[in-house]
């Protein structure tokens, strides 16, 4: 007797087998689209009747590209083309059905995959000031957008099985949909800032699923390197205020497999809150090493053009709960960056971090954990972005420690960059007391405050800690460690803010 599971899965097979007759592009391919723009060539594909030539032409240009049906899909790399806001018309050729498909005002310019969880997927609708955003909309055609349908699979599919949003211009009703369903604020401000300053077509696919932990992200050889094994994961729901069960790896198989012949310029994550209680002291692996798969796989994918160390910005974490240093956040940050602190470092390369621990939003109405400005968290992924993807001479990363050493009854604190500090007593800063040396505990650290600072250190105290026995520093260490904007260490620009580290301290 057929399972409701197998049943759909022989559903699912035959229905492929029947599309893959029809000849068409692929889902993701569309009028109003972007390719991605020289130096590297947009690849294209789609499915036809086996043996069937194929030919694809793009207006403007003589040269044709031919290529033959073989189980079903047909694929082509075109010559590379630069990014200039011309519309071109894409049109592909079947000469067994003697049938064709032209794609109309189709841009070259760069694209940026969007993808996470339920911050990823709240909507421009949803922000602090949605009318007047949403009221920007049509000043931007060529910032053109696109979302996969919520899809999980067993299985690794070929083509995207639902399409949310198809390649369109934005327009108020499509960034201002269903809450949490599209489209991405987040995704939707860091297109529109970079587009400001490049000036030429940005692509934006959109891919993320509220709720949902790394795991299923995650391809079964990545989660393998980790010491994780498909399985099925509790994860607490921030929307439905329960836990949810999900499989690993279904929503790579549904919404991101089936991108990967894609060319792309990037991708921007924003996710960890499912990993805060699942699975989180796997997360300084789970997480780097779904994005060293991510490229690879989107290297491979796409012929070789999508390069193989591609940008890769992420957000780390904002707030939850107040006076609470359980939930798990102050881990998660930390294992955001491979324990580093701060990005890129060496173990993610070409990477680069939106710090958000200080836009908390006690008011929120879809929950403090879903802060309602997105334009501070866009607007620094943007730094990162005009920095690491495009070489430009942009300050993107927040003061960070270069070293601690204990002076006398005070610890010097010296930063890589100048910093705005402010003498304080709201115990920021928490020093370890530990006789052996371990700092595990959260009994052994204790808050101290900030006695002075200059253009790019400060002095903290040391809270009567016997000499022998002080050990690190930590900073930010809570979950909510301060008020909107009012962390005590930003840069000097005081743009961006020092993130949560732990650092040894050594003695003169």
């Amino acid at each position: 007797m057929l399972t409701t599971v197998t049943f759909s899965l022989l559903l699912n097979a035959f229905a492929s087998v029947l599309s893959a007759e029809v000849f068409r592009f692929s889902s993701y391919y569309g009028n109003h689209m972007v390719l991605q723009r020289a130096p590297a060539k947009a690849v294209v594909w789609g499915f036809g009747k086996n043996g069937a030539k194929v030919v694809l032409s793009l207006s403007g240009f003589q040269e044709e590209f031919s290529t033959t049906v073989i189980n079903g899909i047909w694929r082509t790399t075109l010559k590379p083309v630069e990014a200039s806001g011309r519309p071109y018309n894409l049109t592909a050729s079947q000469n067994i059905t003697n049938s064709s498909i032209t794609l109309t005002d189709v841009l070259f310019g760069d694209i940026w995959l969007c993808s996470g969880q339920s911050n990823m997927a709240f909507t421009v609708g949803q922000v602090n000031n949605a009318t007047e955003e949403l009221a920007l909309a049509s000043e931007f055609p060529n910032v053109r957008i696109f979302q996969a349908a919520l899809v999980q699979s067993g299985e690794e599919l070929i083509d995207l099985a639902g399409v949310e949003v198809p390649w369109s211009l934005p327009t108020p009703e499509l960034l201002g949909g269903k809450k949490f369903s599209h489209f991405s604020a987040v995704c939707w401000l860091f297109g529109r800032y970079l587009y400001k300053t490049l000036n030429y077509p940005i692509g934006l696919v959109h891919s993320s699923w509220g709720g949902t932990p790394v795991e299923a992200w995650s391809s079964p050889r990545a989660l393998h390197k980790c010491g994780l094994e498909n399985s099925v994961l509790h994860v607490q729901s921030y929307l439905e205020g329960a836990f949810v069960k999900w499989n690993s790896t279904v929503l790579w198989n549904a919404m991101i497999h089936p991108l990967l012949n894609m060319t792309i310029t990037g991708a921007i994550w924003y996710q960890g809150e499912a990993n805060a209680n699942c699975n989180r002291d796997k997360y300084n692996c789970s997480f780097p090493v779904m994005i060293d798969d991510w490229r690879m796989a989107f290297h491979e994918g796409s012929g070789g053009q999508t390069p193989l160390d591609f940008p890769f910005g992420f957000v780390q974490l904002s707030t939850y709960r107040k006076n609470d240093s359980k939930d798990g956040f102050r881990e998660i940050r930390w294992h955001q960056t491979a324990d580093y602190g701060y990005a890129p470092n060496e173990r993610m390369k070409n990477t680069f971090m939106a710090v958000a621990i200080d836009v908390p939003d006690d008011k929120s109405p879809y929950g403090s954990i879903h802060p309602e400005d997105k334009q501070d968290v866009a607007y620094r992924l943007v730094l990162g972005a005009r920095a690491v993807a495009y070489g430009q001479n942009v300050s993107f990363q927040g003061p960070f420690p270069t070293h601690a050493v204990l002076e006398q009854n005070l610890t010097h604190i010296l930063f890589h960059q100048g910093i705005v500090s402010a003498t304080t007593n709201d115990r920021f800063f928490e020093i370890c007391c530990s006789e052996d040396k371990t700092c595990e505990s959260d009994n052994k650290w204790f808050s101290v405050d900030i006695v002075k600072h200059g253009s790019d250190d400060v002095y903290v105290s040391t809270n009567r800690c016997p000499y022998a026995y002080i050990t690190a520093v930590r900073y930010l260490w809570t979950d909510w460690p301060c008020k909107f904007k009012a962390c005590p260490i930003y840069s000097s620009d005081r743009l961006l803010p020092a993130p949560p580290f732990i650092l040894a301290i050594g003695k003169q």
